[in-house]
């Protein structure tokens, strides 16, 4: 490499520092102002503190192990970021050509159900994630971070979080679910308004079908187990009343 050129690499790198090191100061910031209005601790008890919350202890293991198959397979492993996750989650989107799977980790997901709206727009709410993610998982176990995410999750129809979709749907608690049960309320938040039982019910079956496979592929069901699971009748017998 000549002088020239070197001379050039080094100019470009120095301008992707000087961008990083602005991103990051802008998404730390935001970061600081958002858990200065409201404290970590205050926004995660708006949560745990509800009367119909389930702890992590009161969640069937087959519930877990859908989710954690199908959102963020390394979540129990892994502290941070994972950009093997957001790599996988394009993969599959791309030869599935639709929105499958996401890319963010789930404590990702907590942070911006808990401080941006739910959405992550621009590269700035994108770090500003994953400050409050990393304060997240500083603060609280893994189990403890689960049961917040399975209890924040929308999953149609009008239930908000595990208990009341476990209990509306199918007049049970989050730990008494069968394993086709688990599996289709946990694709459901994936995209509620086209999953939703009440009018959703063939969508989620081909996203049960989904998860169940993801399930398979971690090893924590059997090819036969998944067959099971998925010819199960899974149709809701509990109607939310109009």
């Amino acid at each position: 490499m000549n002088k020239k050129l070197l001379r050039i690499f080094l100019f470009l790198l120095l301008i992707l520092a000087v961008v990083l090191v602005t991103l990051f100061g802008q998404g730390y910031f935001r970061y600081e102002r958002e858990t200065s209005a409201v404290p970590l601790s205050k926004a995660v008890e708006g949560y745990t503190e509800k009367e119909d919350y389930v702890p992590f202890d009161q969640i069937d293991e087959d519930f877990v192990q859908a989710v954690i198959s199908v959102e963020d397979k390394r979540f129990f492993e892994r502290r941070g970021y994972d950009l093997i996750a957001l790599c996988r989650a394009l993969y599959h989107n791309f030869l599935a050509k639709d929105f499958i799977e996401g890319g963010s980790t789930i404590s990702e997901q907590i942070a911006k159900n808990l401080y941006l709206g739910g959405f992550i727009n621009g590269l700035e709410e994108k770090t500003a994630g994953i400050f409050l993610m990393m304060a997240l998982e500083r603060k609280y176990s893994k189990e403890e971070l689960f049961a917040l995410y399975a209890n924040m999750n929308y999953y149609g129809d009008g239930y908000w979080g595990i208990g009341e979709a476990a209990k509306g749907y199918y007049g049970c608690g989050a730990d008494d679910l069968s394993p086709g049960q688990a599996a289709i309320l946990a694709g459901i938040p994936n995209a509620p308004a086209i999953y939703q039982l009440s009018d959703g019910y063939e969508q989620a079956k081909e996203r049960q079908a989904w998860v169940l496979q993801t399930m398979v592929n971690n090893g924590y069901m059997t090819e036969a187990e998944a067959e099971e699971a998925l010819s199960e009748d899974v149709r809701p017998i509990i109607r939310k009343q109009p």
